[in-house]
């Protein structure tokens, strides 16, 4: 697995994060793995084409779910992940994939990102095309996100 990604992601991660989430995230060291486990999580699906070919899952927990779509909706009380609060959590992540190209693009690397999907539920395993996941942790007080990145390049 490509340690490079890193960068792009954790910069583009963190700097969403904050400016449209609201949270303050730090960012943990990268380790791989095999699959990735969602634990009554949220997480955003978005494929990738070009340089690079694979997806990348963002796994959220669902309470910073609720305060991440809270604060991109002005404040609004988001008591369940409705349909509107989904939407919203999905935009940060076509805003996070987004913000990734335009790094990436700087390491001469060119993407194109499918719409997100998101998936959510209670102990969902994923195995993903490759074999191995660069898992980038990021951890506010008692709350840990994940960047999974499964990707080959062309």
């Amino acid at each position: 697995m490509n340690f490079e990604l890193v960068g792009p992601f954790s910069k583009s991660s963190k700097d969403i994060f904050a400016q449209v989430g609201n949270i303050q995230m730090e960012v943990e060291d990268a380790y791989e793995k095999r699959e990735v486990e969602l634990k009554n999580n949220i997480g955003i699906v978005v494929g990738l084409t070009g340089s690079l070919k694979g997806q990348v899952i963002i796994d959220i927990p669902s309470e910073v779910g609720k305060k991440i779509a809270s604060n991109m909706m002005g404040g609004m009380p988001i008591a369940t992940l409705d349909d509107i609060a989904k939407s919203a959590i999905c935009e940060m992540g076509n805003m996070i994939m987004g913000s990734a190209a335009t790094n990436l693009y700087d390491l001469g690397l060119t993407i194109d990102i499918t719409p997100p999907s998101i998936i959510s539920g209670r102990e969902i395993k994923m195995k993903t095309v490759e074999d191995q996941v660069l898992c980038i942790p990021f951890k506010s007080e008692e709350d840990i996100i994940e960047i999974n990145i499964s990707v080959k390049e062309k």
